[in-house]
């Protein structure tokens, strides 16, 4: 099954749920392909968020991210990203945990790729 197709709507009509075990970090999954695991969502850290419980994270998926509004700190580099900054992260690359003083707002594309 592929991803839905789906027209220009507005992103707070899907869902925010939990994300994770870490209080303050939810998801807006706006399509997303059961079998593959391919996903486009808004990730939303809330202020003060702290991810430090996950660890560093490292997965077998490319992942592409734009910070739409706000900043995350990455504990591991100890560097702070900004709105209007992006990420492309290949299968194994290390990054976070993560910690958000002020909140922040991601648009994110998960995909495998052969």
């Amino acid at each position: 099954m592929a991803k839905p197709e789906l027209e220009f709507t507005d992103y707070r009509q899907f869902e925010e749920k939990p994300f994770s075990a870490v209080e303050g970090l939810t998801e807006r999954v706006i399509a997303k392909d059961p079998d593959s695991g391919v996903a486009t969502r808004i990730l939303i850290f809330a202020p003060n968020t702290d991810t430090t419980p996950n660890g560093v994270q490292v997965h077998d998926f490319w992942e592409e991210l734009y910070i739409i509004e706000g900043s995350i700190i990455d504990l591991s580099l100890n560097q702070e990203f900004t709105a209007g900054m992006v990420a492309c992260r290949p299968p194994g690359m290390k990054h976070g945990p993560w910690i958000s003083p002020n909140g922040c707002k991601t648009f994110e594309v998960r995909y495998y790729s052969k």
